[in-house]
Order: C-alpha cells, then structure tokens, then sequence
C-alpha cells in the first residue's frame, strides 16, 4: 500500500492542491497527516475540508492546538500569532473544536504519527538531532514513525549511534526510522516547492517529493486577508 506523508499544510490552499494533484497522479489514495493544518496562510478551512474529505489518518499541531485555545498564543512570534488570531475569528466554532480534539501522537495503518517529537509531543520540541530521535525512539511503539514541525527533511535510524539521513529515497523496511517529509505549506529548507511523501508499505521505502505550485497566488491570498507581509515574502524564499 502506498501512503501520501503530507506534513505542516499551513492553510497553503495552492500547494495543497498540487500535492494532492501529484498523489492523483501516483496513484496514492490513503494519506497520513502531520498536522498544523492551520497558521500563516490564507485558506485554513478549505485546507482542513480537503484534507477530512480524502479521509487522512491525522495529528494535530501546536498551530492547530492554539488557533483552538488549547495552547498559548505567547509562544508563538508575532506573525505567526496575528495569523492565528485571524484564523480563530474566521472558522466556525465547530471546526475549531475539532482541532483542539486531535491527538497528538497516535498510530495508524501500523505507523506512529507525530507532529513534534513522540516522546514529549505536548511540549512541540523540534526533532532535529540524533539525541531527540533516540528519546523518541524509546517512546514509539512501530518501527516506522512520522513527524512535522521543523519543515524541513530528514529521517533518523534507530541504533547505536542514532544516524540519519537527508536523502530523497530512502529504504526503511528492517530498520526502525522517523522520517520528516518537509514542508507543503511552509518549506524552510530552501527550496520554496511544496515538500511530501510517498511510503510504500510493501516495499518499504519512503520517498520524498517536491512538486511546484503558485506561490504568487499562495501570497496574494495573504496579503489580501491583511496578515503580515512576512508570511508572503518567506514563501518564495523556502525558509
């Protein structure tokens, strides 16, 4: 079976629609998602209705936690704040109730899904190194795990030393791995195209993608809904 990774969507219609384009074309039907549906972009809830319409097992992020009251606003820089606080007066009460129910660590279709780290996921630490792959390696249950947050790609290998890699096609069948896909909202990685995942259960590799999108489109609609400048700009810039 193969599985779409789609990774912090950040209310970035336009790239959300050329990823599930792509997937279309692949051939994928059955998605798994990592959170922050939500934050810096224009379209939250036509991002949070395609993604519930094409039945993804998910996660909730620390943007979709807060934009649902659950987690402070001060713990997020100024732009990112004026954009959920937009984004919590435009989406109906219930839709908000949904986000504040997400779980933040769960497992599905025999894979652990998180969008910080699996071991402390109620404190949104980034996973970026060896030790914190470790720490979460001892709290996840499955051999194979997926993590959001820092936008930016890399898998981690269970062992001694935890190693990692920063590949585009990468074989996890007999490991024990945490993969971040990237990005489709908000890459940080430099490269300003939507960032996702293709995992082949059977085969058990993981590829990662990028697929172009309209940029220009993605920030005309937050310039147009009043929300900071910044959250344009960064856009073509990848990071």
């Amino acid at each position: 079976m193969q599985y779409g990774i789609l990774g912090d969507i950040h209310a970035n219609l336009q790239a959300l629609e050329a990823v599930f384009g792509a997937l279309d074309e692949a051939g994928v039907s059955r998605f798994l998602c990592l959170g922050d549906l939500v934050g810096y972009g224009a379209d939250p809830a036509p991002c949070i209705d395609l993604v519930r319409a094409r039945g993804a097992a998910l996660v909730g992020g620390n943007h979709d936690w807060a934009v649902a009251g659950r987690l402070s606003l001060d713990y997020f820089n100024r732009p990112a704040r004026a954009a959920l606080q937009w984004t919590r007066r435009i989406l109906p009460r219930d839709t908000l109730a949904w986000l504040g129910g997400l779980d933040l660590v769960r497992v599905a279709e025999g894979v652990t899904l998180a969008h910080g780290t699996v071991h402390e996921p109620q404190l949104f630490d980034y996973l970026t190194t060896p030790y914190d792959a470790y720490l979460s390696f001892r709290a996840m249950e499955t051999d194979i795990g997926f993590v959001g947050h820092s936008h930016v790609p890399v898998t981690f290998f269970d062992g001694h030393p935890v190693s990692y890699t920063v590949d585009t096609e990468i074989p996890l069948a007999g490991r024990r791995a945490l993969a971040n896909v990237g990005s489709i909202g908000q890459p940080r990685d430099e490269d300003p195209r939507a960032a996702y995942g293709i995992y082949d259960s059977v085969s058990g590799v993981l590829r990662i993608h990028r697929v172009a999108y309209d940029i220009d489109g993605a920030a005309a609609r937050i310039r147009e809904a009043g929300l900071p400048e910044i959250l344009a700009e960064r856009l073509h810039l990848g990071r």
